[in-house]
């Protein structure tokens, strides 16, 4: 049997999805058959599941059941991944291969492994971009060389146009055109079943439907206010599509097309949450052109700079005790959901390398276990703006204070209470700062701080010299 194979990664939808709809285009054509796949890396079933990927793995079974039901048969295969696609070419003619493809990372080294294998072979592979709005050479300097700084690059980015919405042919979903074979997917079937089972918790914001709510619920109550709520940790003003975006369950097209027509208003919402969809085309265009970001960072000035290897504190930032009662409601936040505010990824971020003196790293490495929207790309480079190593990052002398930032963005200790119990009854005008509670006003709140709550793990003001003192010297060497 001659097929054309549609091979899902981190796009688990059926709607406006370009490798999907030029995939049954071409079988149309050519009169194929269409198989679809989806592989299983080995890597991650070995390894102790964490939040990111229970999150990841329960949307996974969601779409192959929401697929099948829709006559879309996902086979799953757990092997390495050029043995997976063995195992199809063993029983079927291959004719093509159609995906999304990854443009950075270890996502790129396998789609280009799995390129050479197939076009060896004879087999026409078609990759398309569709992750982002604008990949990672759209957008370039009139030299052809990449910017570096986010301003221009947005500028730039603002006059181009948006691919529009993909229409996915649905109808052909039908047996005499979907490739259904149960044993061959048995195994893969039987992985992921098991993987759930492992999961320790279960999330519920999943799916195509579910996001496809959470975008509209986006537009109507919280858009228009966007600006001025984002910042705010303990008001509902981020659109929380983030989760949806990682998994693929809804395209970015479809999420700026319908901020973008809405035209009942015209505001700065709108503007500022386009931004960020900016933002994440600018940090994937960073990561392909500097493809060792993960390990080093971009600023050449920082690389090899010497920071502190205190596990102690590292533990105590990860388990939100630090003592600075934000910074620790935010690392909080992220244990407890997989999720964390953006002001707060920032003050965290800030906290660990500048306080902490600390490698970001060390810091990405625990959001990447940890965020269900984990897109390395921006997790990478957000650390290394916090951190002052990065392209365009903030200055290595403006370093966050966790008071600060604690009383301007969560000024009557709302959120702090939410995910910090030991301060509930805490007083407001000891909430940012309860070390300098009397032992009476202690008593009273039933926060005895060294016991209940810790004491600050470091002096800010000591620690922000030193910070300083450490970037200085990187750069005289």
């Amino acid at each position: 049997m001659k097929i054309v194979v549609i091979w899902f990664r981190r796009d688990m939808r059926m709607d406006d999805h370009i490798a999907l709809s030029k995939a049954i285009a071409y079988a149309k054509k050519h009169h194929y058959q269409l198989f679809a796949f989806y592989h299983v890396d080995p890597f991650f079933t070995k390894m102790a599941l964490d939040l990111n990927h229970e999150h990841f793995f329960q949307n996974l079974a969601h779409f192959v059941k929401e697929a099948r039901e829709a006559h879309l048969y996902v086979h799953l295969f757990h092997d390495d991944v050029i043995s997976a696609f063995q195992q199809v070419l063993d029983v079927y003619d291959i004719k093509a291969v159609f995906f999304n493809e990854d443009q950075v990372g270890i996502g790129k080294k396998r789609d280009d492994q799995v390129t050479n294998y197939l076009e060896e072979k004879g087999i026409h592979v078609s990759k398309w971009q569709d992750t982002h709005l604008h990949g990672a050479n759209d957008i370039l300097k009139a030299d052809g060389s990449h910017y570096q700084v986010f301003t221009p690059y947005y500028q730039s980015w603002q006059k181009h146009e948006k691919h529009p919405v993909m229409k996915v042919d649905k109808s052909f979903f039908a047996d005499e055109h979907i490739v259904r074979h149960e044993t061959l997917s048995q195994k893969g079937d039987d992985q992921l079943r098991n993987i759930i089972k492992r999961c320790s918790r279960k999330f519920d914001q999943i799916g195509s439907e579910k996001a496809k709510k959470t975008l509209q619920s986006f537009i109507q109550k919280r858009l228009t206010r966007y600006h001025e709520n984002r910042d705010i940790p303990s008001v509902f003003g981020t659109s929380k599509l983030s989760r949806f975006l990682k998994t693929g369950t809804i395209s970015v097209r479809t999420v700026y097309h319908a901020v973008h027509q809405e035209d009942l208003f015209e505001d700065e919402g709108r503007e500022t949450f386009i931004k960020e969809l900016a933002w994440r085309d600018f940090y994937h265009m960073m990561y392909a052109h500097y493809p060792d970001m993960k390990e080093k960072e971009v600023n050449s000035t920082f690389q090899g700079m010497k920071w502190s290897e205190n596990e102690a504190l590292f533990e105590a930032w990860c388990k939100g005790e630090t003592g600075f009662p934000l910074v620790d409601a935010g690392m909080r936040q992220l244990n407890e959901e997989g999720w964390m505010h953006n002001r707060l990824r920032m003050v965290t971020a800030s906290f660990l390398t500048k306080d902490y003196l600390i490698d970001w790293r060390k810091g990405e490495a625990y959001f990447a276990k940890k965020l269900v929207d984990y897109d390395e790309a921006s997790n990478i480079g957000g650390f290394q703006w916090a951190a002052s190593v990065g392209t365009d990052a903030v200055p290595y002398f403006r370093i966050f204070n966790p008071i600060t930032q604690s009383k301007r963005f969560d000024p009557s200790g709302e959120f702090i209470r939410r995910y910090v119990p030991e301060l509930k009854r805490v007083d407001d005008q000891w909430i940012h700062e309860p070390s300098k509670m009397s032992i009476d006003e202690q008593k009273k709140s039933g926060c005895i701080i060294g016991d209940t709550y810790p004491h600050p793990t470091v002096d800010h003001q000591v620690r922000r010299k030193e910070a300083i003192l450490l970037f200085e010297k990187a750069k005289q060497q």
